[in-house]
This record gives C-alpha cells, structure tokens and sequence, in this order.
C-alpha cells in the first residue's frame, strides 16, 4: 500500500469518529474531585487465562522519579498515547505505526480496559509500551491521598489481571505532571517513574491533522516523549505525515522504555 493508498484509508476511517470524544490530559476541562471510593478501590477480576505476560516497570538509575524526556544525544523519540476512546482510532493508529516500523507508548485508562479488554493485548502484540493512566481519569492531583492510591491501584489491577503486570509506566491523569503527593503514591504502588513529556501535540482541543502535525514536528527533537490521545480523528489523520517526517530525520519512533533506556 502507497503512502497515499495509506493516508487516505486512515482519513476515511478517522472520518467516522466523533472528534472531541474525549477531555485532553492537560489542565483544560479537569473534572470535579470525585468521592472517595468507600474501601479504598474496586477490586478486580482473577487474572484472564492464558493473558500475554507484559513487561514489569523498571527503575532506571541515575533517572529522576518524574520523566519528561529521554536521553538527546540519541536519535528516538517515544511517541505516548492515552488510552481511551473509540477502539477504532486505537487499532487505526497501531496499525500506521506498525506500517513505518514504529513502536509507541500507550497510557490507559482503567474504565476503558473494563470495556475493551482485548485491547490490552492488542497494545503488547504490536510491540509497543503498555501503561497505567488511573482508574477513572479525573483530576488526579487534586484527590485525597486515599482517591488518588484508588485511581492508581485501580488500573494497575486490571493492567495486571489482562496481562500479569502493572504496567511499564504510570502517568498521572488531567495533568502534565504529577504533584509530590501522587508522584509519592506512584512509586508505592509500584511504580519506580512518573512519566510526563516534554511534547504536547494538543491534539485534544480537535486543531484539525495538520495543526497536529505542526505542533509535534515544531518541538520534537532527540529524547522527546510526545503526548498524543487516542479517540481523536485529528490524531488518525496527522500520523502518517507525523511518522513519515520522523524518518525523514532520521528519528526513530521506540516505546518509552527503548527511549529511556
């Protein structure tokens, strides 16, 4: 399949979903503080037989806890996506990475793992960075000690039971960065980093593909960890230009921990 053949299918399939569909991780549209869970968490089901056996989080030595980019004497960047939405933009963007030989970071979220369960081994089948994006996907700087660890402890169970681990990363939800307390309540849980970026497309506010694509190329240099969202046909549509550019600079797309590492 042409480059063409390719972006044109991928902007046909963008064209069924909904933009907008989700709220971006930034600041903007944060959710009211929610109640506090009454036991601390909802547990989840016994692991799913026969579940692919992902990757555990590593500790990296001399890295701070909180991570906004990797090394910039390398040529990668690590290209993160929050894991929500329409299962379709999800697959459609696999499967363009995987087209250009690419590996991405994907950050998801609890609720959306209970809906498409399959799509946890989806994300490891391809290659790519599986990771934890809380429970639920509220403001979680702005929780309780005891909200936050629920939102955190969450996801990390269902992580596990659909693939045996935690997950390789955590980021904190509708924030860039995670404050000391959750920062703090990552690394209890398992978690030796916090993964923030050093990138943010904005894909979130629905620009339109080519604003995505400007925003991401204008920044992006050797070690940046982009942020990117699932659910949004911006997104689909600006990938194929997105990576193409990448390799026209000879920036290799890795997983996070390929970028860190």
């Amino acid at each position: 399949m042409t480059t063409t053949d390719r972006r044109t299918a991928l902007a046909a399939g963008a064209g069924l979903v909904a933009a907008g569909a989700l709220t971006g991780c930034g600041t903007k549209g944060a959710a009211a503080r929610p109640a506090a869970h009454p036991s601390g968490s909802t547990p989840a089901p016994p692991r799913t037989p026969g579940a692919p056996t992902a990757p555990a989080p590593r500790r990296f030595p001399g890295r701070p806890v909180q991570v906004a980019h990797g090394p910039r004497d390398r040529p990668r960047v690590a290209l993160t996506f929050h894991g929500q939405g329409d299962p379709a933009t999800a697959r459609a963007i696999l499967t363009e990475a995987e087209r250009h030989g690419a590996h991405v970071t994907v950050l998801a979220v609890g609720t959306w793992l209970d809906a498409h369960p399959d799509l946890a081994r989806r994300v490891l089948d391809g290659g790519h960075d599986l990771g934890n994006h809380t429970q639920r996907h509220l403001d979680v700087n702005a929780m309780t000690e005891a909200e936050a660890y629920a939102e955190i402890t969450g996801c990390a169970r269902r992580l596990e039971r659909l693939t045996g681990s935690i997950g390789t990363w955590f980021r904190p939800s509708r924030a860039a960065r995670a404050s000391p307390l959750v920062e703090r309540l990552a690394v209890r849980a398992g978690y030796p980093h916090v993964l923030s970026y050093d990138v943010d497309s904005l894909d979130f506010t629905s620009p339109g593909a080519p604003a995505v694509t400007r925003t991401v190329l204008g920044a992006v240099r050797g070690g940046s960890v982009v942020s990117l969202h699932f659910g949004y046909a911006d997104t689909v549509a600006a990938l194929p230009a997105l990576l193409e550019e990448l390799d026209r600079r000879g920036l290799d797309a890795v997983t996070t921990t390929e970028l860190i590492g």
